[in-house]
């Protein structure tokens, strides 16, 4: 039955598009401090095209390290946030795959043993 949890689990989580995916993280983008900039001048669009997409770029303004995560799919911009912006964000990400690894933990433990004929744990006393 474990294995049926983990298998049901795996194939939801595949099941995501990349746009959801990218969502996602936006989302916790966001909530990080990061900030999101629009791609609506050409000017804004010929720069968004030179980042990788979906992926951190660290670049030094006035001194301090800004981080930027481009967007060409869903928003079409260009988040900027500091280092206590990615730190949280970082954070976030930890957090999120700890209660994803948590719920599908408690999932497979619900039924990874049957105590059958023995009738649980009572049966020693």
């Amino acid at each position: 039955m474990a294995g049926l949890v983990v298998s049901i689990g795996l194939a939801l989580a595949g099941c995501q598009s990349t746009t959801d995916v990218v969502q996602n993280k936006e989302d916790m983008l966001s909530a990080a401090g990061f900030v999101p900039q629009p791609a609506n001048t050409p000017e804004r669009q010929a720069t968004l095209r030179k980042f990788p997409p979906n992926k951190f770029v660290q670049q030094v303004s006035n001194n301090q390290m800004v981080y930027v995560y481009a967007d060409p799919i869903v928003c079409q911009c260009v988040y900027f946030g500091n280092q206590a912006a990615y730190a949280q964000f970082r954070q976030m990400v930890f957090a999120k795959k700890l209660a994803d690894e948590r719920q599908m933990t408690a999932a497979m433990a619900q039924d990874a043993f049957d105590f059958g004929p023995w009738g649980g744990p009572g049966f020693m006393f």
